[in-house]
């Protein structure tokens, strides 16, 4: 009888075993399902989208997004950096494809309007003249929310955003915990 019980222990520890690898498997299975598929991590390295997210925030951005629908002007995403594809970056959409973007006195003019674009507030007007940038298909004019301190598609070798190169639409800033909300 003490044999069989033996048995049975080391069937059950077996079978609990087997049951906690299972589900460890499926998780960590799903946790990079949704990082390929649903869902893009990023870490907020600088300051040039102050005061809309800050440096050391961790978001969240939907990869599905863009799925059914273009990328449209004021949209933060998350996307390889043009000029060194491992990077990730995130800044805001300015420019859309075929539009021509040009900066001077503080504001900036989509395709050689008198009216300067509607932008979002930023934190002091922008220094200095820039453009006129043409904006080729597929492809988007970016820029920081922290305009005079944003290394953005004003200085990159490689000036414009792929399409491919856009991995989702910044959604979630989730830490500091403190400061949870949704990105617009």
């Amino acid at each position: 009888m003490t044999r069989r019980k033996t048995d049975d222990t080391k069937n059950s520890l077996a079978k609990e075993l087997l049951q906690w690898g299972l589900a460890f498997a499926a998780a960590v299975a799903a946790a990079l399902l949704i990082n390929s598929f649903i869902l893009v991590n990023a870490q907020i390295p600088s300051g040039s989208m102050k005061d809309t997210i800050m440096p050391g925030d961790r978001v969240f951005g939907s990869r599905l997004a863009y799925v059914f629908g273009e990328p449209e002007r004021f949209d933060i995403i998350i996307f390889k950096y043009p000029d060194d594809e491992s990077q990730l970056f995130i800044k805001r959409i300015i420019g859309l494809p075929g539009e021509t973007v040009e900066i001077h006195d503080g504001n900036i003019y989509i395709n050689g309007s008198d009216e300067p674009l509607d932008d979002v507030e930023t934190r002091e007007p922008i220094k200095g003249s820039f453009g006129p940038y043409t904006v080729p298909e597929d492809s988007y004019f970016v820029m920081g929310d922290n305009r005079n301190n944003s290394r953005d598609s004003r200085y990159w070798e490689h000036t414009f955003v792929s399409e491919d190169e856009i991995l989702g639409k910044a959604i979630f800033r989730y830490w500091p915990v403190n400061k949870m909300k949704f990105i617009k």
